[in-house]
């Protein structure tokens, strides 16, 4: 039996509205939906009297910076907390297991109030409200702003706006996901009639590259393995390659999406290493039953049944690949 409690919408609230001085974790090489559910936090605790600072293990990439309009912090590395910062609380958003949090596990772990988070697959760390049915952890901030804002709690904001349909678009794939439900286009609506610029939030999130992106797509495309006669593809994206390229970690987080998007392909892979370790970190997704959540939780990770993560420990890429690969195969 878990030694953390399951919260009810209730309880969550209750536990947001006290004032605190607060921080906010999210996954390292964070995606939208950690860096605009974490920065719509940041918002809703700051109107509600706390004091409250985004922490991450890695910068937040300069493409989702405008997410966090208005509340912009120099850093979101652990150093950056200010050395007059009293900490009350702690809170995690989008982050489903500790190994997802990094370093910050190490420096927070027993610490930690509150987890918020919508990943089916994962490892509880602390009291939590996680609701899988919601297509990204932006769709609970939605609710959580809607209600309080009705209370006369919080204000609405453009900038909040913006945050939270980015984190919802994000993660699904612009709409275009199975985790989409009837109750992800009534929020999108609601926040589409606040009169925030969909059309530009959907540019920067799907139709706009940096040149250090498109080297690492085309390198990905040339590191493509096809197994199972092509139902699975992975691209691997060792350490050496990356230096060589000059990329860094927040340039290859989409190549999972390049692997996806060959004709045929039901599981897409990518597989990166961050370090000159043996440490692989893995992306999956699935367009098939096949449940990737359940794969990455044998390494430790999470997610969702079409879309998840994990990290491998593997003497070279060659091994994780293989790792990978046998537990996907038929």
């Amino acid at each position: 039996m878990s030694e953390f409690l399951a919260l009810s919408f209730d309880a969550l609230l209750t536990r947001l509205v006290r004032p605190a001085n607060t921080l906010i974790l999210f996954h390292r090489n964070p995606d939208a939906d950690a860096v605009g559910s974490a920065f719509a936090l940041k918002k809703v605790l700051t109107d509600l009297g706390s004091r409250v600072f985004c922490v991450c293990e890695s910068e937040i990439p300069a493409r989702l910076l405008f997410l966090t309009d208005g509340q912009e912090q120099e850093s979101v590395l652990p150093q950056a907390i200010p050395a007059d910062f009293a900490l009350e609380r702690i809170v995690s958003v989008d982050t489903a297991s500790p190994a997802q949090l990094g370093a910050l596990y190490a420096l927070y772990a027993g610490k930690i109030d509150l987890m918020i988070d919508h990943h089916g697959m994962g490892e509880p760390y602390a009291d939590h409200y996680i609701r899988p049915d919601a297509a990204a952890t932006g769709e609970i901030l939605f609710d959580i702003v809607k209600h309080l804002a009705t209370a006369g709690r919080v204000k609405i904001t453009q900038s909040l706006c913006t945050a939270i349909y980015g984190a919802i678009s994000a993660d699904t794939g612009g709409f275009r996901f199975q985790n989409v439900t009837a109750d992800t286009h009534l929020r999108a609506a609601e926040l589409m009639a606040s009169g925030i610029d969909c059309a530009e939030i959907n540019h920067r999130l799907f139709d706009s590259f940096s040149m250090e992106q498109l080297r690492a797509r085309a390198a990905g495309i040339s590191n493509l393995h096809l197994f199972a006669n092509g139902a699975i593809a992975v691209i691997t994206f060792p350490y050496a390659l990356k230096a060589a390229l000059g990329l860094e970690d927040a340039h290859l987080d989409s190549l999972v999406d390049v692997a996806r998007s060959l004709a045929g392909v039901k599981v897409a892979v990518c597989i990166r290493q961050p370090g000159t370790q043996g440490v692989f970190r893995v992306s999956m997704r699935s367009s098939c039953e096949l449940d990737v959540s359940a794969v990455c939780a044998a390494f430790g990770g999470g997610g969702h049944k079409k879309a998840a993560g994990c990290t491998v420990t593997a003497s070279d890429m060659e091994e994780a690949m293989r790792a990978i690969v046998s537990l996907l195969e038929p």
